[in-house]
Protein backbone atom coordinates (compact mmCIF):
# COMPACT_ATOMS: atom_id res chain seq x y z
CA UNK A 1 0.00 0.00 0.00
CA UNK A 2 2.79 2.31 0.90
CA UNK A 3 4.32 1.46 -1.87
CA UNK A 4 1.26 2.52 -4.45
CA UNK A 5 0.82 5.84 -2.37
CA UNK A 6 4.53 6.60 -3.26
CA UNK A 7 3.48 5.86 -6.73
CA UNK A 8 0.78 8.16 -6.60
CA UNK A 9 2.58 11.33 -5.17
CA UNK A 10 3.84 11.84 -8.49
CA UNK A 11 0.49 13.37 -9.32
CA UNK A 12 0.57 15.76 -6.49
CA UNK A 13 -0.01 19.23 -7.84
CA UNK A 14 3.63 21.51 -8.05
CA UNK A 15 5.39 17.89 -8.82
CA UNK A 16 5.46 19.32 -12.75
CA UNK A 17 5.76 15.71 -14.09
CA UNK A 18 1.92 14.99 -14.19
CA UNK A 19 1.89 17.15 -17.79
CA UNK A 20 4.41 15.43 -19.35
CA UNK A 21 3.29 11.80 -18.34
CA UNK A 22 -0.02 12.39 -19.73
CA UNK A 23 2.00 14.23 -23.10
CA UNK A 24 3.82 10.72 -22.85
CA UNK A 25 0.36 8.60 -23.25
CA UNK A 26 -0.59 10.85 -26.12
CA UNK A 27 2.56 9.89 -27.63
CA UNK A 28 2.27 6.39 -27.32
CA UNK A 29 -1.18 6.56 -28.61
CA UNK A 30 0.04 8.30 -31.78
CA UNK A 31 2.74 5.88 -32.51
CA UNK A 32 -0.19 2.92 -32.16
CA UNK A 33 -2.39 4.48 -34.54
CA UNK A 34 0.76 5.74 -37.24
CA UNK A 35 1.94 2.07 -36.97
CA UNK A 36 -1.04 1.02 -37.40
CA UNK A 37 -1.64 2.95 -41.12
CA UNK A 38 1.57 2.54 -41.69
CA UNK A 39 1.06 -1.68 -41.64
CA UNK A 40 -2.33 -0.97 -43.04
CA UNK A 41 -3.83 -3.16 -40.01
CA UNK A 42 -7.35 -4.10 -40.68
CA UNK A 43 -8.25 -6.08 -37.87
CA UNK A 44 -10.15 -3.52 -35.28
CA UNK A 45 -13.47 -1.73 -36.94
CA UNK A 46 -12.07 1.43 -36.27
CA UNK A 47 -9.21 0.78 -38.85
CA UNK A 48 -11.92 -0.70 -41.28
CA UNK A 49 -14.08 2.43 -40.74
CA UNK A 50 -10.53 4.51 -41.99
CA UNK A 51 -9.67 2.54 -44.88
CA UNK A 52 -13.30 3.61 -46.87
CA UNK A 53 -13.16 6.86 -45.64
CA UNK A 54 -10.05 6.82 -47.38
CA UNK A 55 -10.95 4.98 -50.35
CA UNK A 56 -13.62 6.55 -50.96
CA UNK A 57 -11.94 10.11 -50.81
CA UNK A 58 -8.76 9.32 -52.79
CA UNK A 59 -10.88 7.23 -55.36
CA UNK A 60 -12.85 10.76 -55.64
CA UNK A 61 -9.33 12.46 -56.76
CA UNK A 62 -8.23 9.18 -58.87
CA UNK A 63 -5.34 8.15 -56.85
CA UNK A 64 -4.91 4.58 -56.97
CA UNK A 65 -2.52 4.46 -54.50
CA UNK A 66 -2.98 4.70 -50.62
CA UNK A 67 -0.50 7.12 -48.98
CA UNK A 68 -2.69 7.28 -45.92
CA UNK A 69 -1.31 4.10 -45.07
CA UNK A 70 2.51 4.84 -45.25
CA UNK A 71 3.05 8.32 -45.34
CA UNK A 72 0.50 9.58 -43.19
CA UNK A 73 1.06 6.35 -40.90
CA UNK A 74 4.91 7.23 -40.56
CA UNK A 75 4.23 10.87 -40.01
CA UNK A 76 2.04 10.20 -37.00
CA UNK A 77 4.60 7.69 -35.55
CA UNK A 78 7.52 9.64 -36.04
CA UNK A 79 5.49 12.50 -34.19
CA UNK A 80 4.35 10.14 -31.83
CA UNK A 81 8.03 9.12 -30.79
CA UNK A 82 9.01 13.19 -30.82
CA UNK A 83 6.33 13.49 -28.65
CA UNK A 84 7.37 10.72 -26.12
CA UNK A 85 11.32 11.92 -26.48
CA UNK A 86 10.38 15.50 -25.75
CA UNK A 87 8.30 14.49 -22.59
CA UNK A 88 10.82 11.52 -21.37
CA UNK A 89 13.28 14.57 -21.72
CA UNK A 90 11.05 17.55 -19.65
CA UNK A 91 10.73 14.75 -17.46
CA UNK A 92 14.27 14.21 -16.75
CA UNK A 93 14.98 17.58 -16.56
CA UNK A 94 12.47 17.98 -13.72
CA UNK A 95 13.48 15.28 -11.38
CA UNK A 96 17.30 16.56 -11.94
CA UNK A 97 16.17 20.02 -11.08
CA UNK A 98 14.41 19.01 -8.08
CA UNK A 99 17.67 16.78 -7.04
CA UNK A 100 20.12 18.49 -8.04
CA UNK A 101 19.19 22.38 -7.11
CA UNK A 102 22.06 24.15 -8.81
CA UNK A 103 21.63 21.90 -11.91
CA UNK A 104 19.89 24.87 -13.85
CA UNK A 105 23.46 25.62 -16.07
CA UNK A 106 23.71 21.87 -16.83
CA UNK A 107 22.85 21.18 -20.45
CA UNK A 108 21.60 17.59 -21.03
CA UNK A 109 24.54 16.54 -22.81
CA UNK A 110 26.07 17.56 -19.45
CA UNK A 111 24.32 15.62 -17.54
CA UNK A 112 24.77 12.41 -20.10
CA UNK A 113 28.47 12.97 -20.02
CA UNK A 114 28.61 12.81 -16.26
CA UNK A 115 26.82 9.59 -16.72
CA UNK A 116 28.88 7.87 -18.86
CA UNK A 117 31.79 9.07 -16.58
CA UNK A 118 30.54 7.50 -13.99
CA UNK A 119 29.25 4.63 -15.36
CA UNK A 120 33.44 3.91 -17.23
CA UNK A 121 34.99 5.12 -14.50
CA UNK A 122 33.41 2.80 -12.09
CA UNK A 123 34.96 -0.44 -14.06
CA UNK A 124 38.68 0.59 -14.06
CA UNK A 125 41.02 -0.59 -12.14
CA UNK A 126 41.31 -1.47 -8.66
CA UNK A 127 44.13 1.03 -7.61
CA UNK A 128 45.40 1.30 -4.09
CA UNK A 129 47.55 4.55 -3.31
CA UNK A 130 49.29 4.92 0.17
CA UNK A 131 51.40 7.66 1.34
CA UNK A 132 50.37 11.13 2.60
CA UNK A 133 51.59 14.48 2.47
CA UNK A 134 50.54 17.18 -0.99
CA UNK A 135 51.84 14.15 -2.81
CA UNK A 136 49.40 12.21 -2.27
CA UNK A 137 46.60 14.23 -3.37
CA UNK A 138 48.54 15.42 -6.57
CA UNK A 139 48.37 11.72 -7.57
CA UNK A 140 45.04 11.20 -6.98
CA UNK A 141 43.61 13.92 -9.06
CA UNK A 142 45.57 12.40 -11.71
CA UNK A 143 44.21 8.73 -11.16
CA UNK A 144 40.57 9.54 -10.61
CA UNK A 145 40.37 10.88 -14.39
CA UNK A 146 40.89 7.42 -15.65
CA UNK A 147 38.79 4.99 -12.54
CA UNK A 148 36.66 5.47 -9.18
CA UNK A 149 37.94 2.14 -7.79
CA UNK A 150 40.78 4.24 -5.72
CA UNK A 151 41.47 2.89 -1.97
CA UNK A 152 43.94 5.90 -0.16
CA UNK A 153 45.77 4.71 2.17
CA UNK A 154 46.83 7.67 4.31
CA UNK A 155 48.87 8.07 7.43
CA UNK A 156 48.20 9.42 10.63
CA UNK A 157 51.04 10.47 12.38
CA UNK A 158 51.18 14.00 11.97
CA UNK A 159 51.37 16.23 14.92
CA UNK A 160 51.87 19.50 13.78
CA UNK A 161 49.71 22.54 12.68
CA UNK A 162 46.07 22.42 12.93
CA UNK A 163 46.30 18.38 12.53
CA UNK A 164 48.50 18.18 15.87
CA UNK A 165 46.12 21.03 17.64
CA UNK A 166 42.74 18.86 17.00
CA UNK A 167 44.34 15.91 18.01
CA UNK A 168 45.72 17.65 21.62
CA UNK A 169 42.33 19.23 22.15
CA UNK A 170 39.87 16.61 21.20
CA UNK A 171 41.78 13.03 20.54
CA UNK A 172 40.71 12.47 16.77
CA UNK A 173 43.45 11.59 14.93
CA UNK A 174 45.39 13.67 12.83
CA UNK A 175 42.55 14.39 10.10
CA UNK A 176 45.37 16.79 7.32
CA UNK A 177 46.93 14.26 5.14
CA UNK A 178 42.53 12.48 4.90
CA UNK A 179 41.25 15.53 4.28
CA UNK A 180 43.74 16.44 1.38
CA UNK A 181 42.85 13.39 -0.16
CA UNK A 182 39.60 13.70 -0.05
CA UNK A 183 39.31 16.68 -1.54
CA UNK A 184 41.26 15.52 -4.45
CA UNK A 185 38.80 12.66 -4.85
CA UNK A 186 35.72 15.06 -4.92
CA UNK A 187 33.97 15.80 -8.23
CA UNK A 188 33.93 19.37 -7.37
CA UNK A 189 37.06 19.82 -6.50
CA UNK A 190 38.03 23.27 -7.32
CA UNK A 191 35.22 24.84 -4.93
CA UNK A 192 35.89 22.28 -2.18
CA UNK A 193 39.64 22.88 -2.23
CA UNK A 194 38.88 26.84 -1.92
CA UNK A 195 36.28 26.24 0.96
CA UNK A 196 38.17 22.54 2.95
CA UNK A 197 41.25 24.25 2.34
CA UNK A 198 40.78 27.45 4.17
CA UNK A 199 42.46 28.29 7.04
CA UNK A 200 41.29 30.50 9.49
CA UNK A 201 43.82 33.46 10.43
CA UNK A 202 44.57 36.52 13.12
CA UNK A 203 41.85 37.86 12.02
CA UNK A 204 39.32 35.10 13.39
CA UNK A 205 38.43 34.19 17.65
CA UNK A 206 41.75 32.69 18.87
CA UNK A 207 39.79 28.97 18.98
CA UNK A 208 39.80 29.42 15.22
CA UNK A 209 43.50 30.66 14.58
CA UNK A 210 45.69 28.11 12.45
CA UNK A 211 42.81 25.75 11.82
CA UNK A 212 41.41 24.92 8.36
CA UNK A 213 37.70 24.53 7.51
CA UNK A 214 38.16 20.90 6.53
CA UNK A 215 39.87 19.49 9.85
CA UNK A 216 37.22 21.31 11.65
CA UNK A 217 34.84 19.07 9.39
CA UNK A 218 36.21 16.17 9.79
CA UNK A 219 36.34 16.78 13.96
CA UNK A 220 32.62 17.48 14.09
CA UNK A 221 31.44 14.52 12.00
CA UNK A 222 33.46 12.54 14.23
CA UNK A 223 31.65 14.14 17.37
CA UNK A 224 28.63 13.35 15.89
CA UNK A 225 29.30 9.76 14.93
CA UNK A 226 30.12 9.42 18.90
CA UNK A 227 33.66 9.20 18.09
CA UNK A 228 33.83 6.90 15.59
CA UNK A 229 36.60 7.74 13.30
CA UNK A 230 36.64 5.33 10.55
CA UNK A 231 32.40 5.99 10.27
CA UNK A 232 33.10 9.97 10.35
CA UNK A 233 35.55 9.62 7.36
CA UNK A 234 32.94 7.38 5.52
CA UNK A 235 30.46 9.85 5.84
CA UNK A 236 32.27 12.84 5.23
CA UNK A 237 33.29 11.18 1.55
CA UNK A 238 29.81 10.55 0.94
CA UNK A 239 28.64 14.52 1.58
CA UNK A 240 31.85 15.19 -0.61
CA UNK A 241 30.81 12.34 -2.97
CA UNK A 242 34.22 11.10 -3.82
CA UNK A 243 35.49 8.69 -6.65
CA UNK A 244 36.87 5.97 -4.18
CA UNK A 245 37.78 5.47 -0.64
CA UNK A 246 39.76 7.05 1.94
CA UNK A 247 41.31 5.15 4.85
CA UNK A 248 43.37 5.92 8.24
CA UNK A 249 46.32 3.78 7.79
CA UNK A 250 45.59 2.56 11.51
CA UNK A 251 42.61 3.95 14.15
CA UNK A 252 45.15 3.42 16.47
CA UNK A 253 46.62 6.57 17.91
CA UNK A 254 50.41 6.51 17.51
CA UNK A 255 53.39 8.34 17.89
CA UNK A 256 56.30 8.31 15.25
CA UNK A 257 59.83 7.86 16.88
CA UNK A 258 62.69 8.02 14.84
CA UNK A 259 65.97 6.96 15.50
CA UNK A 260 69.15 9.71 14.42
CA UNK A 261 72.30 8.49 12.71
CA UNK A 262 73.91 9.64 15.75
CA UNK A 263 71.68 7.26 18.49
CA UNK A 264 69.38 10.25 19.48
CA UNK A 265 65.88 9.41 19.23
CA UNK A 266 63.59 11.75 18.72
CA UNK A 267 59.40 11.69 18.97
CA UNK A 268 56.97 13.10 16.90
CA UNK A 269 56.81 13.51 13.34
CA UNK A 270 57.69 17.24 12.95
CA UNK A 271 60.35 17.07 15.70
CA UNK A 272 61.78 14.37 13.60
CA UNK A 273 61.59 16.54 10.32
CA UNK A 274 63.17 19.05 11.90
CA UNK A 275 65.71 18.15 13.87
CA UNK A 276 68.08 18.64 11.73
CA UNK A 277 70.13 15.57 12.00
CA UNK A 278 70.51 12.52 9.63
CA UNK A 279 67.58 9.49 10.31
CA UNK A 280 68.64 6.19 10.96
CA UNK A 281 64.89 4.20 11.03
CA UNK A 282 61.75 5.18 12.08
CA UNK A 283 58.94 2.98 13.93
CA UNK A 284 55.57 3.65 15.64
CA UNK A 285 54.76 3.48 19.14
CA UNK A 286 52.82 1.30 19.98
CA UNK A 287 54.15 -1.12 17.74
CA UNK A 288 50.90 -3.20 17.54
CA UNK A 289 48.78 -1.07 15.60
CA UNK A 290 46.45 -2.64 13.36
CA UNK A 291 45.07 -1.29 9.99
CA UNK A 292 41.31 -1.04 9.03
CA UNK A 293 39.96 -4.50 7.44
CA UNK A 294 38.79 -2.82 4.37
CA UNK A 295 42.61 -1.58 3.66
CA UNK A 296 43.94 -5.18 3.86
CA UNK A 297 40.91 -6.15 1.28
CA UNK A 298 41.78 -3.36 -1.17
CA UNK A 299 45.46 -4.72 -0.83
CA UNK A 300 44.49 -8.07 -1.95
CA UNK A 301 42.09 -7.18 -4.54
CA UNK A 302 43.97 -4.47 -6.04
CA UNK A 303 45.14 -4.48 -9.64
CA UNK A 304 47.74 -1.85 -9.05
CA UNK A 305 49.37 -0.81 -5.63
CA UNK A 306 51.29 2.76 -5.38
CA UNK A 307 53.88 3.85 -2.78
CA UNK A 308 54.54 7.58 -2.71
CA UNK A 309 55.25 10.08 -3.67
CA UNK A 310 55.68 11.71 -0.75
CA UNK A 311 58.06 12.56 2.59
CA UNK A 312 59.81 9.06 3.09
CA UNK A 313 60.43 8.98 6.54
CA UNK A 314 57.03 10.96 7.47
CA UNK A 315 54.36 10.42 4.71
CA UNK A 316 55.50 6.91 3.20
CA UNK A 317 57.17 4.35 5.54
CA UNK A 318 54.92 5.07 8.58
CA UNK A 319 52.05 3.09 6.76
CA UNK A 320 54.33 0.11 6.36
CA UNK A 321 54.81 0.51 9.79
CA UNK A 322 51.77 -0.50 10.66
CA UNK A 323 51.26 -4.21 11.67
CA UNK A 324 50.12 -6.34 8.47
CA UNK A 325 50.23 -3.52 5.92
CA UNK A 326 53.36 -4.32 4.54
CA UNK A 327 53.03 -8.53 4.41
CA UNK A 328 49.38 -7.62 2.36
CA UNK A 329 51.35 -5.82 0.23
CA UNK A 330 54.15 -8.47 -0.15
CA UNK A 331 51.35 -11.41 -1.08
CA UNK A 332 49.22 -9.09 -3.25
CA UNK A 333 49.58 -9.92 -6.83
CA UNK A 334 49.08 -6.68 -7.92
CA UNK A 335 51.36 -4.04 -9.83
CA UNK A 336 53.92 -2.36 -7.50
CA UNK A 337 55.05 1.10 -8.05
CA UNK A 338 56.89 3.59 -5.99
CA UNK A 339 56.89 6.90 -7.04
CA UNK A 340 59.94 8.69 -6.32
CA UNK A 341 59.96 12.07 -5.31
CA UNK A 342 61.22 15.19 -7.14
CA UNK A 343 63.23 17.31 -4.44
CA UNK A 344 64.58 16.54 -1.39
CA UNK A 345 62.92 16.89 2.22
CA UNK A 346 64.97 19.22 4.04
CA UNK A 347 65.73 17.21 7.15
CA UNK A 348 64.61 13.79 5.90
CA UNK A 349 66.41 13.06 3.06
CA UNK A 350 69.43 15.70 2.36
CA UNK A 351 71.68 14.41 -0.85
CA UNK A 352 69.65 11.69 -1.38
CA UNK A 353 69.54 10.25 -4.85
CA UNK A 354 66.53 8.33 -6.22
CA UNK A 355 68.30 4.87 -5.38
CA UNK A 356 68.42 6.40 -2.37
CA UNK A 357 64.77 6.97 -1.53
CA UNK A 358 64.48 3.23 -2.54
CA UNK A 359 66.93 1.70 0.08
CA UNK A 360 65.27 4.05 2.76
CA UNK A 361 61.35 2.72 2.02
CA UNK A 362 62.75 -0.54 1.32
CA UNK A 363 64.76 -1.01 4.75
CA UNK A 364 61.82 -0.21 7.07
CA UNK A 365 60.01 -3.62 5.29
CA UNK A 366 62.99 -6.13 5.94
CA UNK A 367 62.27 -9.52 3.97
CA UNK A 368 59.04 -7.62 2.12
CA UNK A 369 58.88 -6.83 -1.63
CA UNK A 370 57.14 -3.64 -1.49
CA UNK A 371 57.16 -2.59 -5.12
CA UNK A 372 59.01 -3.47 -8.41
CA UNK A 373 58.90 -0.53 -10.78
CA UNK A 374 60.23 2.88 -9.82
CA UNK A 375 58.74 6.23 -11.56
CA UNK A 376 61.72 8.39 -11.50
CA UNK A 377 61.47 12.01 -12.77
CA UNK A 378 64.20 13.23 -15.12
CA UNK A 379 62.50 16.91 -15.50
CA UNK A 380 65.42 18.88 -14.40
CA UNK A 381 63.73 22.09 -13.17
CA UNK A 382 64.57 26.06 -14.52
CA UNK A 383 68.07 26.75 -12.68
CA UNK A 384 66.39 29.71 -11.11
CA UNK A 385 63.45 27.66 -9.38
CA UNK A 386 66.12 25.27 -8.17
CA UNK A 387 68.48 28.05 -6.91
CA UNK A 388 64.99 29.12 -4.97
CA UNK A 389 64.71 25.61 -3.13
CA UNK A 390 68.09 25.24 -2.45
CA UNK A 391 67.92 28.40 -0.31
CA UNK A 392 65.65 26.46 2.04
CA UNK A 393 67.59 22.83 1.68
CA UNK A 394 65.92 21.33 -1.05
CA UNK A 395 68.05 19.66 -4.06
CA UNK A 396 66.51 17.88 -6.82
CA UNK A 397 66.56 13.77 -6.91
CA UNK A 398 69.19 12.66 -9.34
CA UNK A 399 67.72 9.70 -10.91
CA UNK A 400 70.56 7.27 -11.40
CA UNK A 401 68.64 4.62 -12.44
CA UNK A 402 71.48 2.06 -12.56
CA UNK A 403 71.60 1.72 -9.12
CA UNK A 404 67.96 1.24 -9.28
CA UNK A 405 68.25 -1.84 -11.59
CA UNK A 406 71.29 -3.22 -9.52
CA UNK A 407 68.66 -3.07 -6.41
CA UNK A 408 66.82 -5.47 -8.81
CA UNK A 409 64.00 -2.73 -9.52
CA UNK A 410 62.83 -1.85 -13.36
CA UNK A 411 63.09 2.26 -13.35
CA UNK A 412 60.83 4.24 -15.48
CA UNK A 413 61.88 7.05 -16.31
CA UNK A 414 59.94 10.39 -17.57
CA UNK A 415 58.94 13.95 -17.41
CA UNK A 416 56.86 13.80 -14.34
CA UNK A 417 56.75 17.41 -13.43
CA UNK A 418 54.62 20.93 -13.46
CA UNK A 419 57.22 23.33 -12.43
CA UNK A 420 54.80 26.92 -11.60
CA UNK A 421 56.26 28.72 -8.98
CA UNK A 422 57.07 25.24 -7.27
CA UNK A 423 58.12 21.91 -8.15
CA UNK A 424 55.45 19.35 -8.29
CA UNK A 425 54.47 16.45 -9.63
CA UNK A 426 52.20 16.64 -12.79
CA UNK A 427 49.13 14.64 -11.66
CA UNK A 428 48.06 14.07 -15.05
CA UNK A 429 51.94 12.83 -16.63
CA UNK A 430 51.98 10.82 -13.38
CA UNK A 431 48.85 8.93 -13.82
CA UNK A 432 49.37 8.42 -17.81
CA UNK A 433 52.69 6.69 -16.74
CA UNK A 434 51.03 4.37 -13.89
CA UNK A 435 48.43 3.16 -16.60
CA UNK A 436 50.77 2.64 -18.93
CA UNK A 437 52.54 0.23 -16.63
CA UNK A 438 49.47 -1.32 -15.35
CA UNK A 439 47.99 -1.76 -18.94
Amino acid sequence: MRRFLNWVKWLYPGMRVKRWLLLTVVGIALVVVGLALLTNLSTLEFFNWLNQVADEAYTNFHITIKPYSMSIGGGIAVLGLLVIFVSFWQVNRSIIGALLPDSGGLRTGDIANRVYQRRSLAQGQRIVVIGGGTGLSTMLRGLKQHTSNLAAIVTVTDNGGSSGLLTESTGILPPGDLRNCMVALADEEPTLARAFNFRFNGQHPSGLHGHSLGNLFIAAMTELNDGNYEKAIADASKILAIRGKVYPSTLTSVTLIGEMVDGECIEGEIQIAHSGKKIERIWLRPESARPLDESLAAIKHADAIILGPGSVFTSVAPNLLVDGIAEAIDRARAVKIYVCNVMTQPGETDGYTASDHVCALAAHAPGQRLFDYVLVNRQRPDPALLAKYAGVGQEFVEPDVDKIRALGYTPILGDYISETNVVRHNADALADAIFRVII
